[in-house]
């Protein structure tokens, strides 16, 4: 919903600060009933995905667990009007639907970062990236939340200039626009709000990179000009826990997205999120969330 709303809101504001009519939509569902999001709260459509008509772009807004549907008639109709000339973006999770109908191939893009690890590993090829937005070409994508709002505000800033942006983003009481090329997460995963050490988030970007085949503790402080025990006391200091601790839990938590969003087998989750054995990952996801990997497929949403 925040996403959705984000999205829309800066196109009717657009439409009011102008003075006239920049922009109209029309909105879609599968079936051509409202829409319920996960708050509960439905939004009226216009019509079915199959009654969409030629526009210049189309939106693909989704939420949770996106991977466990088909999509197939909104994959049908949005690889219609793309190609008729359509732009193709999406807010939140809708970059899974855009790349499982083929029109992403090529593009930059980017997505919730939750839903990051599921992305790359259902489409090995696309060129994913943890920023708040891209806009490349006709291709426009966006974290979700209120990052749908920065990328509309640029989209519209790139049309109709900077006061017209800057006009809307102070309707939307948004003080300062962000770029696309600002990071979702900007602090380290699992860290404290304002830890701002270069070395400390150089080290912890360094980690987040190398999931699939960690690199040694002493070539990540090697990496920063630190030891290892000057390493070991910076991670103790401003996170509480051992660099290897932090970087445990940083796999887990990529092995965890996998299992949720992917229909991996949990070997080839385990082998992807850096753990050479399978019964040494289940211990370690057993003690960091209570529950063995298999427990957290059968968990997971039907």
């Amino acid at each position: 919903m925040i996403a959705f709303s984000a999205a829309i809101e800066p196109l009717r504001l657009a439409n009011r600060v102008a003075g006239r009519t920049l922009y109209e939509w029309t909105l879609y569902s599968a079936d051509g009933v409202a829409a319920e999001a996960s708050n509960e709260v439905r939004v009226n459509v216009d019509r079915s995905f199959r009654g969409a008509v030629d526009m210049d772009a189309v939106v693909v807004c989704a939420g949770v667990d996106v991977q466990l549907s088909h999509h197939h008639d909104l994959i049908a109709v949005a690889r219609r009007l793309v190609k008729r000339g359509a732009a193709a973006g999406a807010v939140c999770t809708g970059a899974h639907v855009l790349a499982k109908a083929g029109l992403l191939a090529g593009y930059r893009c980017t997505i919730h970062w939750e839903n990051r690890p599921g992305l790359q590993a259902s489409f090995p090829d696309l060129e994913v990236g943890d920023e708040l937005f891209e806009i490349d070409r006709d291709r426009f994508t966006c974290a979700g939340g209120v990052a749908a709002a920065d990328m509309m505000l640029s989209l519209i800033r790139s049309r109709h200039g900077e006061a017209m942006s800057r006009g809307v983003a102070d309707q939307m009481i948004h003080h300062r626009i962000r770029d696309a090329g600002e990071r979702q997460r900007p602090d380290p995963r699992g860290g404290r709000p304002g830890v701002a050490h270069p070395k400390l988030l150089r080290v912890v970007e360094m980690m987040e990179a190398s999931i699939g085949r960690p690199v040694s503790i002493e070539d990540l402080a090697r990496g920063v000009a630190l030891s290892p025990r000057q390493m070991e006391r910076l991670f103790l200091e401003h996170l509480g826990v051992s660099p290897s601790r932090h970087f445990i839990d940083i796999r887990l938590e990529h092995a965890r997205q996998l299992l949720r969003q992917t229909r991996m087998t949990i070997l080839d989750v385990a082998m992807a999120s850096g753990f050479n054995s399978a019964s040494y990952f289940s211990q370690s996801y057993l003690e960091r969330f209570g529950h063995s990997p298999r427990g957290e497929r059968r968990t997971a949403p039907a």
